[in-house]
């Protein structure tokens, strides 16, 4: 009876809300999205600036009587309080990055990253051609296994020491933009590659192996075709003369892949964790009992594995989590679980139903993925992504169709329009002026809008073709 009751309560709440109230909320929703694009003017963190908007959203959803408050019966009829706003957490995409997070830093520590990195410039032989070739993939794939910033940090880090001890400073910019564009195409390639596919990749049902093969094709041919055209309009051209050629091996023959790796026993362990967690990862929806535990475990598992390898100093990986972006995410959805119960995503759900029709078109579907693109260019991809997600869960829409990879390749290639759009875009340009190469917010959209333009075009084509 009381669970008939609660049920009762539940739907009472969301159906009488008037449409004074939704736009309320609405006009509270445009405002968040406002002062996160705003981030960098107001100087607040964005999980303060979400946070705060979360603690309104619950005050004034509670004061207008559209949360569903009440007790949670568990199996067994035992009942407990729950707080309102837990329930609307996502914890599975909470787990899924604290723990990859976790996991990749202590991998890190073995010096795995940054001697693949060294290996490859001294594979380059210091052709300026040939090293944007092997830094752009290395780019792409760091991004996918790691995450767009970490990897943005790391390659663009070595890119600096690199174009400096070859006398290339001249290519930096070029370098640096190049590879800033690079970590969004990355951020495609797996399903935990970036936070917007990690949360609509849940919500469609979409598994590791399915989001790659369906994604693989495109992230190859958009990388080559970035490769080449960033090669041609900086002219980042292999060395002239034989002793130039020379010269240039001779340098980067200096630097030594080892000087990162404390332990060989550790390095190894390291790089086998990393192959065992990407292969588990990838097939933890036909394994007995992980299955139903999800890649959130999975993904706090390896952690735990390898935080034990510093049993006694765990806390200092403890301290290096990013707690503003886990914060962030938490309060993110607790702001959207209140739009959900004030109609606002049914409104937005209208909206987005006007652009793209009732059925499922063509010319909807790639509206969709522009429009998302758009978005994701001047404010966070993580609302975006949040929201349309639900929407799109909320209105039934199947798991194979084509509607999720407009939101992912849109939310994910927007962050390349801007040098606001994306956090790896920003660490670019950061890069940038530490080495006094100042590049405006026009001067970026001017060099990188040919790029973008391309990217989304071609997967409008992709997503139309073989989502």
């Amino acid at each position: 009876m009381q669970a008939e009751t609660l049920i009762a309560g539940v739907e009472h709440a969301t159906q009488q809300v008037s449409m004074s109230i939704t736009l309320f909320f609405t006009g509270l929703l445009i405002l968040m999205i406002v002062c996160l694009a705003l981030e960098e003017k107001i100087h607040a963190k964005k999980s303060l600036i979400v946070g705060s908007f979360a603690t309104i959203a619950l005050l004034a959803g509670g004061f207008m009587h559209i949360l569903p408050f009440g007790h949670v019966i568990l199996p067994g009829g035992h009942t407990i309080e729950m707080p309102v706003y837990i329930p609307g957490v996502d914890w599975g995409v909470i787990a899924i990055i604290l723990g990859s997070s976790l996991f990749i830093d202590v991998v890190s520590k073995s010096g795995l990253f940054t001697w693949i990195a060294v290996k490859l410039t001294k594979a380059s032989k210091g052709e300026p051609a040939t090293l944007l070739w092997y830094y752009g993939v290395m780019t792409v794939v760091f991004s996918a296994v790691l995450n767009n910033v970490t990897a943005m940090i790391i390659v663009g880090s070595l890119t600096g020491v690199s174009l400096k001890k070859l006398n290339k400073m001249d290519l930096l910019l070029s370098f640096l933009l190049i590879e800033g564009l690079l970590t969004n195409i990355g951020g495609l390639l797996t399903l935990i590659s970036s936070v917007p596919n990690i949360i609509v990749g849940n919500a469609a049902g979409i598994s590791f192996v399915t989001f790659f093969i369906k994604a693989a094709p495109y992230v190859a041919i958009t990388t080559c075709i970035t490769l080449f055209m960033g090669a041609k309009l900086f002219g980042i051209k292999k060395l002239g003369s034989e002793e130039e050629r020379s010269e240039a091996k001779t340098l980067v023959g200096s630097f030594d892949e080892n000087d990162g790796i404390h332990s060989k026993g550790f390095f190894i362990f390291s790089t086998l964790m990393l192959f065992a967690f990407i292969g588990v990862i990838a097939t933890t929806s036909i394994l007995p009992t992980v299955s139903d535990l999800g890649m959130g475990f999975v993904a706090l598992a390896f952690a735990v594995v390898m935080l034990s390898c510093y049993r006694s100093e765990v806390d200092q990986f403890y301290k290096a989590i990013d707690w503003d972006l886990i914060i962030f995410f938490m309060s993110l959805f607790v702001v959207i679980a209140v739009m959900e119960h004030a109609h606002v995503l049914n409104l937005i759900g209208q909206g987005i139903t006007f652009i793209i029709g009732t059925d499922e078109s063509a010319f909807g579907t790639g509206m969709l993925l522009v429009v998302s693109a758009a978005f994701s260019s001047v404010t966070d991809n993580i609302p975006l992504a949040a929201m349309l997600a639900k929407i799109l869960q909320t209105n039934g829409t199947a798991g194979d169709s084509s509607l999720w990879w407009s939101v992912i390749f849109g939310a994910n290639l927007g962050g390349n329009l801007t040098p606001i759009g994306s956090a790896s875009t920003l660490v670019a340009v950061t890069i940038m002026h530490k080495y006094n190469l100042p590049l405006s917010f026009l001067g970026f959209i001017k060099k990188a809008l040919p790029f973008a333009a391309i990217h989304i075009a071609l997967a409008v084509i992709y997503v139309l073709a073989f989502g």
